[in-house]
């Protein structure tokens, strides 16, 4: 799944070439996504006055609302010239004179959807946690959600009421950078340790960003090339592999239904 680095790479690759433009023809080849896409039409003629992200979801925003993107399990916009022929699994577009955006969704669990109102008011929007790169989340943010619960750390920090966007590759490489086994209590982990373990999503996210996500499954950019942050991590997909920093044998275990990697000596 495309996780927030993916998004944000997405968001910052398609921003300068839909922005200030004004909407010539809107085409929905496959309305049956994860919701049932809107009728569109009123979008024609409209002009995207910029293209923000929220979490996992990257809104468009017009005079009169916002269109909300969301790419779920493997979708992934392109900007293609217009006349280029629309592909298998293309099943959504926005034109524009001489371009065109366009939603690939092989699986169909992604999402497109039109708001009127603050998409911050939106259902889907209104009760996450704060951006992980913003002033609101710090290690004083997370020990005040951590301190009195007793779920496992790598639990709480994957729940988007907490904080959006951190998802099992980077929790699973935030934590072996802060030294903090992924099963430990909440409750039971000191302010320290937890402002250290907000430093390092932050500073996994951010190198993230900067090298262009990880390569999974079907996740590409937005210029259909591959991320490269998977050549820099250290601990993720690599059970039974050494540990980079004791030798270890790394260690999985399941987590929250999520597949959870750890070393043994080093998190603790």
């Amino acid at each position: 799944m495309p996780e927030l680095p993916e998004v944000e790479i997405s968001r910052r690759g398609i921003a300068p070439h839909v922005t200030g433009r004004a909407v010539s023809r809107v085409i929905v080849r496959q309305a049956k996504l994860r919701w049932p896409i809107p009728p569109l039409e009123h979008l024609e003629g409209q002009v995207v006055r910029g293209v923000e992200r929220r979490a996992k979801y990257l809104l468009l925003q017009f005079d009169h609302g916002t269109l909300i993107l969301h790419l779920g399990m493997s979708g992934s916009l392109r900007v293609l010239p217009t006349a280029s022929p629309p592909q298998r699994h293309d099943h959504f577009e926005i034109q524009f004179d001489d371009l065109v955006l366009r939603l690939r969704d092989p699986r169909r669990f992604g999402a497109v959807l039109w708001s009127t109102d603050p998409p911050e008011t939106h259902p889907l929007l209104r009760d996450l946690g704060p951006e992980p790169l913003s002033e609101d989340f710090d290690g004083d943010y997370l020990y005040s959600q951590a301190r009195r619960r007793r779920v496992a750390i790598k639990s709480l920090i994957m729940d988007g009421r907490i904080v959006v966007g951190v998802g099992n590759i980077y929790a699973t490489e935030a934590l072996f950078l802060a030294g903090i086994h992924p099963a430990r209590s909440c409750a039971r982990i000191s302010r320290s340790r937890l402002v250290r373990l907000a430093e390092q999503i932050k500073a996994v996210l951010t190198a993230a960003i900067a090298q262009g996500g990880t390569t999974l499954r079907d996740f590409q950019r937005e210029d259909g090339r591959p991320g490269y942050f998977v050549q820099s991590l250290q601990i993720y997909g690599r059970a039974g592999q050494a540990c980079p920093r004791c030798g270890s044998s790394i260690k999985v275990r399941q987590i929250g239904q999520r597949t959870s990697a750890w070393c043994p000596r080093c998190q603790h």
